[in-house]
């Protein structure tokens, strides 16, 4: 036994060594990879739900969920698993977060009814949710210098963009030459290589442990996300306001996340500091990772039916068409250390912001008529402009946090982005509903129940000319794609005037990105001066 107890002891010595001597760069690569396969999952799975419907025959209710079961999962644990990375150990729910993912992938892999791939995406969202914030957490611990910590945080939301952009791409790819079940395939090897890695690469990190962890509390969150989070997904897919669906869940929801603001503020050990809101700089972040969201997501769902539908593009081509998106996302993220040191995170927020609604009033020009150049000129502005915007939050929000706070500051950064992102898709995609549905009203041989029909989305109405065949058919087809173009102007509209309400939001932030300074020894951020908004709130 002794000889068991030294061996083992050397080979925790040897892996203390070698994490001491890993460069923080080379931890920065393996985090990033990481965040690219959760990145990915969340829209590789798009493009196979045609493959999936044929193969499983799933009712269009578990097809809904077979799409949000993994979204609804993830946005609502990551409160809980973020402070209890604070508590137990980054590290250590990293490793759980991979292992997770790597069995979930296998079960969706050999699912063979819809309710067990439904399963292995809610258990997929489960992975996500300790991966997204221990990753973001970690990257605040290893880089304490703000100059150093703007680059890597550069490089994880440009891999972030890069990821969420490639699935659909990569997914296309796959269903094309494959099956459905290789888009899940594909995380099996990598979390395989991911696991031993960062158990050997990257070092353990936790911050306040004083006191119980309030297991309550981040049961009240998670419920209190999983209500709103929903409800807002159903608004989207009722398209009623006064739906009980939507509404029921989200008021649900909204109460409990008051009670858990309440219990927090009582409590002498609180899983999220909530003195942090009132700090300008991270409030006015939050608020704007929400509002970038909002404006984008849901436009970007309509703009691959608009690739698809009006111009008759195949999955692929689609993704392909999408690619000057992500390597401007990237360009932007890897100028973005040099860039918030010139302009200041007031300075980069708002200009993103601008540059991003400029870039959707652009696409305005766009018609049923292919334009590849303006389109992918547009989409060059709105990825350099939507990941500075990202960029800049996601900085200020972190090291306006405190080091020990780390992991619910990274998870409430997350939480923000998905529910920015459900309300995007709920709520452009009532105003793209109210400016399509009117113009099939009046439509030559079509009669008002057909027209009705057709006004849920442009999918159904080229189903129903299909089925009607002849003039009529023809005639609904066209009225049919010059109502969605039209849609497609106003909710453009309506997201750049969210975009430019953002950029006036971000006037909230420093102007100035002031530096902390390493302790001579200790390694450790020294105290960061208050910044200029938070000395004119005092």
């Amino acid at each position: 036994m002794s000889g068991t107890s030294t061996a083992t002891g050397r080979l925790r010595g040897l892996l203390a060594a070698t994490r001491a001597r890993t460069n923080r760069w080379v931890v920065l690569v393996v985090l990033c990879t990481s965040l690219l396969l959760v990145a990915l999952d969340s829209t590789i799975l798009y493009v196979a739900l045609p493959s999936v419907t044929e193969d499983l025959k799933p009712t269009s209710v578990e097809l809904l969920w077979i799409g949000d079961a993994y979204p609804l999962v993830c946005a609502s644990l990551l409160i809980l698993f973020g402070t209890l990375g604070d508590r137990v150990g980054r590290r250590r729910i990293l490793l759980l977060g991979y292992a997770l993912f790597g069995a979930a992938s296998a079960l969706a892999v050999f699912s063979d009814t819809a309710q067990v791939l439904i399963a292995a995406r809610a258990l997929l969202g489960i992975g996500g949710a300790m991966i997204m914030p221990a990753t973001l957490s970690i990257l605040r611990d290893v880089f304490p210098d703000r100059h150093e910590r703007a680059v890597a945080i550069g490089v994880w939301t440009a891999v972030a963009a890069i990821g969420a952009a490639t699935g659909p791409v990569l997914g296309g790819f796959l269903v094309e030459h494959y099956w459905w079940g290789s888009v899940f395939l594909i995380n099996i090897p990598l979390m395989a290589v991911m696991l031993p890695l960062c158990r050997i690469l990257v070092p353990e990190s936790k911050g306040r442990s004083d006191g119980p962890w309030d297991l309550a509390g981040a049961l009240l969150a998670a419920l209190g996300v999983l209500g709103v989070v929903y409800g807002i997904k159903q608004w989207g897919t009722e398209r009623d306001l006064l739906a009980p669906e939507a509404v029921l869940p989200f008021l649900a929801g909204v109460a409990l996340l008051i009670l858990f603001v309440r219990r927090q503020r009582r409590r002498e050990h609180p899983l999220i500091d909530m003195r942090l809101f009132a700090r300008a700089a991270f409030s006015t972040s939050v608020g704007c990772i929400v509002i970038a969201m909002l404006a984008l997501v849901g436009l970007e769902l309509i703009a691959v039916q608009y690739l698809q539908l009006v111009l008759g593009l195949s999955p692929l081509e689609t993704g392909l068409r999408m690619l000057p998106l992500t390597f401007a996302a990237m360009a932007a993220g890897v100028l973005g250390s040099a860039n918030l040191r010139r302009f200041g995170p007031r300075g980069m927020v708002a200009s993103g912001f601008a540059l991003t609604a400029c870039a959707v009033l652009l696409l305005c020009l766009m018609g049923q008529e292919d334009r590849p150049w303006l389109l992918s000129f547009g989409f060059i502005l709105l990825g350099f402009g939507f990941q500075s915007t990202l960029f800049g939050a996601y900085e200020s929000m972190l090291t306006e946090a405190p080091a020990d706070d780390a992991g619910g500051a990274a998870a409430i950064g997350e939480t923000s982005y998905q529910l920015g992102a459900g309300m995007g898709i709920a709520l452009l995609g009532s105003v793209m509903n109210a400016a399509y549905a009117p113009g099939l009203d009046h439509v030559s041989g079509v009669s008002g129940k057909t027209s009705g029909a057709a006004g849920h989305s442009l999918g159904e109405a080229y189903e129903i000319a299909g089925d009607l065949g002849g003039r009529a058919g023809a005639a609904l087809r066209d009225a049919a794609r010059t109502a969605f173009v039209h849609g497609l102007h106003v909710t453009l509209i309506v997201s750049a005037v969210l975009l430019f309400l953002g950029a006036l939001a971000a006037l909230w932030l420093p102007r100035r990105m002031e530096c902390e300074e390493e302790g001579p020894a200790s390694g450790v951020a020294a105290p960061r001066r208050p910044s200029r908004a938070e000395s004119s709130v005092v």
